[in-house]
């Protein structure tokens, strides 16, 4: 157990700094190694640091694993974003196809290493699934249409977001990127007349 006082200074800006560096490097770890063989261990080598230091830090595996995959999701959605918007006039569809090659790259791996984790133990990573949602889903309003009412961005976002988890799932699990391109491809269809359809009622 840690000894009272033993965290005080992690408060403190130069603790913060300490405390961000660290998960900065143990989540590039994580984007180069994903997740198999993940553990504090190995954290501290990434870290350039000793397992009691990441405990000065962080409570534990957990708490450090969640941190780690919460900010590589945080430069994910960032990198989305910013091809999404390139294009002032662009429709929903083809901000979410321009989105499409971020979330099928090679450091997205870890992040559906993730998702599966919470899926197989769900009582002790329920918060890496959830988190996924609650990042995701206000990237995904954010590019809808702005003459929609938030209602509507909200439920085409979470029906965007559900597709796009089990074409992700799909292309891991059967390798048959052409099937998932053609399922893709009738999204697209989707949401360009879901938008043709608000825009002319």
């Amino acid at each position: 157990m840690t000894e009272p006082g033993y965290r005080r200074s992690t408060g403190t800006p130069r603790g913060q700094a300490r405390r961000a560096a660290i998960l900065e490097q143990v989540t590039r770890d994580l984007a180069e190694n994903g997740l198999p063989g993940f553990s504090l261990r190995r954290a501290a080598r990434a870290a350039g640091t000793t397992h009691k230091v990441l405990l000065y830090h962080f409570e534990g595996h957990d708490e450090l694993l969640l941190e780690a995959i919460q900010l590589l999701r945080i430069q994910r959605i960032d990198r989305g974003l910013s091809v999404a918007t390139l294009e002032p006039g662009a429709s929903l569809a083809q901000r979410v196809r321009a989105i499409w090659p971020i979330l099928t790259s090679g450091e997205g791996e870890v992040l559906n290493q993730a998702i599966g984790l919470s899926m197989y133990d769900p009582v002790r990573y329920a918060d890496l699934g959830r988190g996924s949602t609650q990042q995701y889903l206000p990237a995904l309003v954010a590019i809808c249409p702005p003459a929609w009412t938030d209602t509507r961005k909200i439920e085409v976002s979470e029906m965007i977001l559900a597709v796009l988890r089990g074409l992700i799932i799909d292309r891991v699990t059967s390798g048959d990127e052409a099937r998932v391109e053609h399922a893709f491809a009738a999204l697209d269809r989707a949401l360009d007349r879901e938008e043709f359809t608000q825009s002319s009622t």
